[in-house]
């Protein structure tokens, strides 16, 4: 694959409960991806805080446009020229909830784009961990988020929306051709399907795919994965991160991903459409 096209990053953290510490990580690796020559960055999921017990988050809750870690993520935009996508932030919703929102900021450091993560993480996974989300978070509209950007027309996701293809199909049916997953996911669920979820997405979407995770151990004891990657439409991974906080950056050029979909036309294929 030519290395030429604008340049995206997926930004693997290890997010813990002090969200000023966070966002001073953030940053770092903001600035990081900018020298690389990122014009888009991609946050993980939960990258401004990861507390104890769930509904911790309800402490740091913002209103939509204004708080510190909106604040944080504008000035980093506009100051860098580069384009976030802000995984998850944590904006009030009723008392006792708060939306996960995927928030996009252009390089003006304008919020131009909301997505409220839709599925959320109920589950015990085999071992012994139990999650449930919507014990603190109140699900999004069901709807699919798309928007241009310098890297191209970006569909937005977050972690646990992986396992649900029905919800790309629509991404792709209004244009997306890259797929942002910020993301984090267990230990125990990365080790068995983070990869190959990634992968398929990529493949049965024609799409590249960039998706950052947090790794490690965070408050609580709980562990997550990391493997950061970005992976272009015919499924090869361009670039990935096991372990530790980083930057990843890769190209994506468009007229590799035109030409795929041109030669393999799949999409024109499907009989069964959203």
């Amino acid at each position: 694959m030519t290395d030429a096209g604008p340049r995206a990053a997926a930004l693997q953290m290890n997010t813990g409960a002090d969200v000023a510490a966070n966002l001073a990580q953030a940053r770092r690796l903001l600035e990081a991806a900018r020298r690389d020559g990122a014009a888009l960055a991609v946050l993980p999921e939960n990258f401004a805080f990861m507390g104890a017990r769930e509904r911790d988050k309800l402490a740091v809750g913002e209103d939509e446009g204004r708080g510190p870690i909106q604040d944080c993520l504008a000035r980093a935009a506009r100051e860098l020229g580069l384009w976030i996508v802000a995984g998850t932030v944590p904006l009030k919703a009723d008392a006792t909830h708060v939306a996960a929102a995927c928030l996009v900021y252009d390089a003006a450091g304008t919020a131009v784009a909301r997505y409220d993560k839709v599925h959320l993480f109920d589950v015990d996974v085999p071992g012994g961990e139990r999650y449930r989300e919507s014990a603190s978070i109140r699900p999004g509209p069901v709807e699919a988020v798309v928007v241009d950007t310098p890297v191209g027309r970006l569909g937005l996701s977050v972690c646990y929306d992986l396992r649900f293809p029905e919800l790309y199909r629509q991404l792709v049916a209004q244009g997306a051709e890259v797929l942002a997953v910020p993301s984090a996911f267990t230990q125990a669920t990365g080790a068995a399907h983070w990869d190959v979820l990634l992968r398929a997405r990529a493949v049965e979407n024609l799409c590249y795919v960039v998706a950052p995770g947090q790794q490690g151990e965070h408050p609580g004891g709980r562990r997550t994965y990391g493997h950061s990657a970005i992976v272009d439409p015919w499924g090869r991974v361009l670039a990935t991160r096991a372990d530790g906080e980083g930057a990843i950056v890769a190209a994506l050029p468009r007229e590799t991903l035109l030409n795929l979909r041109r030669s393999f036309p799949v999409l024109e294929h499907r009989r069964l459409k959203p």
